[in-house]
């Protein structure tokens, strides 16, 4: 199979969708490795490596997708890309299409199939190609908050772990999975009063146990999040419904009755953001303020640390790009955790969770293929 892989085009997007060891891999397995000059120069993985792989290394990101059979990135095609896209084409990264019905339209028009990292499931019901940038990101937000907090970044002038005769800042996570996790880890290891709010109890028992009793734990439900919100100088969003927009668990009202220079990090922008007043923004432009809340949503945020980002995120997702070479679609026939990372086919919606967001007809990729 002849693979592409571009240079990443979305803002400050500094991952590369494979590394030199998986071109190695791949060359020797028989396939073709297409990649865009300067494609892993920000990940501090240069083109001489790469060739030195086996990778063809060539000028433009035209000619990488118009040769490949594959395409393997990190981020969801941007609008300088959707040119590119064309039938039969199969394309392996993130997609996060619920909130993006454009993009979703140029897919299905062209006829792409689409494999979406962020719902792939493993045989334990996990999601292991989301859950490597979720570890960055949940662990990012609060040093991210910790920063916005400070006085010349809008924020409450507050320091996150507090000192002796000074109370530490009251840190609320929204969600106990991954993000929430990890996001948990941070503030509590610099010394933050951490609050996390989870629908299922016995997640939030075993996150009492993981912490020893050190992380507040709450159950879920619009009077417990207003009230956590409220006295919050860090609020972080990290809810999932793999595939389907997140929910809106934190309203307009909430936020406008933060303390004046708090600070939002919503980590669930990718699918549209649990907390009303959140809207995507860029590395270049990561934060804006509403009813005096400093809000940070940026939608690639592990691209901020590309080098740790990228070896991350390969180590989970190569394994299926040598099944996809190998196999081609065929290989998710199978494998139905493969299976549901299918979220375009052939001018369908293979994804309920996007079919729903978007009020699309819902089609079983089994029945397509």
């Amino acid at each position: 199979m002849r693979i592409g892989v571009p240079k990443e085009v979305k803002d400050h997007e500094s991952r590369v969708g494979i590394v030199p060891a998986g071109v190695k891999a791949l060359a020797d397995a028989g396939h073709q490795v297409i990649v865009q000059a300067g494609a892993g120069d920000l990940s501090a993985m240069q083109d001489n490596e790469y060739k030195q792989a086996g990778a063809e290394i060539v000028g433009t990101a035209a000619e990488v997708w118009g040769r490949a059979e594959m395409v393997v990135k990190v981020k969801e095609p941007m609008e300088s890309e959707f040119g590119f896209l064309r039938d039969g084409l199969l394309l392996f990264t993130y997609l996060h299409l619920a909130p993006l019905p454009k993009l979703t339209d140029h897919l299905l028009k062209n006829n792409v199939t689409g494999i979406a990292y962020e719902t792939i499931r493993d045989r334990h019901n996990r999601l292991p190609l989301l859950t490597p940038m979720s570890e960055v990101a949940g662990r990012m937000s609060v040093q991210v908050g910790a920063a916005y907090l400070e006085k010349g970044r809008g924020g409450r002038g507050v320091l996150l772990g507090g000192v002796p005769g000074v109370p530490p800042a009251q840190v609320c996570i929204i969600g106990g999975g991954t993000v929430g996790t990890n996001a948990a880890k941070i503030a509590l290891g610099m010394g933050a009063l951490a609050t996390l709010i989870d629908l299922n109890l016995d997640r939030l028992r075993e996150l009492d146990d993981i912490f020893n009793g050190r992380l507040y734990t709450v159950s879920s439900n619009s009077y417990n999040i207003a009230k956590a919100v409220k006295h919050a100088d860090l609020v972080i969003g990290g809810v999932l419904i793999p595939g389907a927009a997140a929910p809106k668990l934190v309203t307009r009202a909430m936020v406008k009755n933060m303390k004046p220079g708090a600070v939002v990090v919503d980590v669930a922008i990718d699918q549209g953001g649990c907390i009303e007043t959140a809207r995507p923004t860029t590395h270049s432009n990561p934060s804006y303020v509403v009813d005096g809340v400093v809000h940070y949503c940026v939608t690639n945020m592990p691209a901020a640390v590309p080098h740790t980002s990228t070896l991350a995120l390969t180590n989970a997702t190569f394994p299926y790009v040598m099944k996809l070479a190998q196999h081609g679609l065929a290989a998710v026939k199978c494998d139905p955790g493969f299976r549901e990372g299918v979220n375009i086919h052939r001018g369908h919606v293979t994804c309920a969770g996007v079919a729903e967001s978007q009020d699309r007809p819902f089609e079983n990729v089994m029945g397509l293929l």
